[in-house]
């Protein structure tokens, strides 16, 4: 149904959308899409602006607030959730300096659609859309210099798809998606640019998702695994200790009850003193020390400078001393999570390494043909998930059928079974140019393959080198002089500002079906059962992420909830 409209004219916009509502009973779903350019420049119109640049600013910004007004009004008397999806563009997120008001008004279009995004409360989620030129007939009045400068014309097919995705991603409300040909999709701002304006966003954010669980009992004694002498051998390393709870909790901190323990290649690195500086001796002289890194939880009792989090919330922790059944640590390092879930273990050191890594080591981008190492473990299954879903070629390498099966399942565009077929007779056949991405976790040969498969200006990020850990002596350098090791040893930047942003981030896409959680079946029940749990992902045989089932009573809790 095409109904002809003035859009500036209140009466003919409310009379479309009333005769829209006649025929069909409702409104799910509404685009405005309004925009016209004008040839003048503003500062040397003479004219009162009555047929140019106030002409343009009803149609740009003007009826596509009335438009959302009215779309908005008809879904909320409905009682029925809707999307209402704004079309902006690329010029009101920076100057357009042909074109003022064009660029004036498209801000002002993204301005006011991210002020909606309270809506939501009510089922209803507007964003906006802001490509960069397409070939339609205003787009090709510019000067074809200007469209050359932007990397050419985008696709009418990539402004359908990022409008679908606006529609499906139901974590989306006052959302910016930035459609480019130089660099694909991506939400703008960043987090790290939006925290430079926002007041108390993550705390009042964190607050709109979190659940609150019964008090916790806490016992006069609790046990933890802690490293007693440094080997690479973590079973040789450690005991289970049972130790006296101490309270109260001081002022700034918090004591966690633990539900689930995350584990990780390289907890024998920490049990062999690695993650600190100084020598032997030094080293030695820390001893006992706390294992484990990461671990989801509930707050059992807060200190009483501590106001931001509440007894009872649910948590996640990255900080030394996970595989314990109760931990006390200061409250400003808790990430407040919707539920303490083992698959919220899974985003934290695995999750959230996979997507800071590509974000900003990687500057991944689409288009690009993205090679992951170990890719059916806790961090691989991230990064080939998250690089198909920013519009890659993924190439994914592992060990075993099954490993296989789970890699095909995310999507990845081929999977690599060494056991089956030479990792570098393929890449060099398949991918002759190279992989402009390499998320390597392996080492040792490993990386001597993935240097020589980089692609001219491609990013080869080290996660890790699985491959040396265990062993005598532990992470040793191999024939390229340490190059391995130096590389990540440089990697000293600390994102730890970003953690919750990411986190909030992969939490969305797992609840809205666009993220899989893969976590390993075999199960670990107890404090005790740590090395057990440690020993199998060193065997090569875990699929996904390894968990740690600290309290299986508490698990069973939340399971029926």
């Amino acid at each position: 149904m095409f109904i002809k409209c003035d859009v500036t004219n209140a009466g003919d916009l409310s009379a479309a959308f009333g005769k829209h509502v006649d025929t069909y009973g409702g409104l799910d779903i509404c685009i405005n899409c309004a925009g016209i350019a004008i040839k003048t420049l503003v500062y040397d119109d003479r004219s009162d602006g009555t047929s140019t640049w106030r002409h343009a600013v009803n149609v740009n910004l003007v009826a596509v607030i009335d438009g959302t007004r009215i779309a908005s009004q008809i879904m909320r008397s409905g009682k029925k959730p809707g999307v209402i999806i704004n079309i902006g563009s690329a010029a009101g997120l920076y100057p357009m300096n042909f074109d003022p008001i064009y660029s004036g008004t498209k801000a002002g279009v993204v301005m006011f659609t991210r002020s909606l995004a309270p809506l939501k409360r009510h089922g209803i989620r507007v964003n906006v859309l802001c490509p960069e030129f397409v070939q339609t007939n205003m787009a090709e009045q510019l000067s074809r210099r200007i469209i050359d400068v932007t990397g050419g014309y985008i696709k009418m097919e990539d402004i359908v798809n990022g409008t679908f995705e606006l529609i499906k991603d139901e974590s989306k409300a006052g959302a910016c998606l930035w459609i480019t040909k130089r660099r694909g999709m991506e939400y703008w701002p960043t987090p790290e640019e939006q925290r430079k304006y926002m007041l108390n966003l993550p705390k009042s954010k964190r607050m709109l998702t979190q659940n609150t669980f019964s008090t916790v009992q806490t016992p006069e004694f609790y046990e933890k695994i802690v490293v007693h002498t440094l080997s690479h051998n973590f079973r040789d390393a450690t005991r289970l200790e049972r130790v006296r709870l101490r309270l109260p909790v001081e002022p700034h901190n918090a004591l966690v009850k633990i539900i689930y323990a995350g584990v990780n290649a390289s907890d024998v690195n920490f049990s062999a003193g690695r993650y600190f500086s100084g020598g032997a001796k030094e080293t030695a002289a820390r001893l006992p020390l706390d294992a484990g890194f990461e671990a989801v939880g509930i707050v059992a009792s807060v200190g009483d400078s501590v106001n931001h989090i509440k007894v009872g919330s649910p948590v996640a922790l990255m900080t030394f001393g996970a595989y314990s059944e109760f931990t006390q640590v200061p409250a400003k390092h808790l990430l407040p999570v919707p539920r303490p879930d083992p698959e919220v273990v899974a985003m934290l050191t695995s999750g959230l390494t996979a997507s800071i890594a590509l974000e900003k080591a990687g500057q991944m981008a689409s288009g690009q043909v993205v090679l992951v190492t170990a890719a059916a473990g806790g961090t691989g299954q991230f990064a080939v998930q998250l690089a198909k879903l920013a519009g890659n070629k993924v190439v994914a390498t592992c060990g075993g059928k099954s490993k296989a099966a789970v890699l095909s399942s995310l999507g990845v565009d081929r999977v690599i079974n060494y056991q089956n077929e030479k990792i570098k007779d393929v890449l060099k056949k398949e991918f002759p140019r190279g992989a402009d991405i390499i998320y390597e976790s392996v080492g040792g040969e490993m990386f001597d393959l993935c240097l020589n498969a980089l692609a001219v200006h491609g990013r080869l990020i080290v996660i890790g080198m699985i491959s040396q850990y265990q062993g005598e002596h532990g992470w040793k350098p191999r024939n390229y002089t340490g190059l391995c090791d130096k590389i990540l040893a440089k990697s000293q930047t600390v994102y730890a500002h970003l953690w919750q942003d990411h986190l909030d981030k992969l939490f969305d896409l797992y609840a809205s079906g666009k993220l899989k959680v893969s976590l390993d079946p075999k199960k670990f029940v107890g404090v005790a059962s740590a090395p057990d749990a440690v020993e199998y992902l060193h065997s090569g045989k875990s699929v996904g992420k390894v968990v740690v089932c600290i309290d299986p009573s508490y698990s069973q809790t939340l399971a029926k909830l």
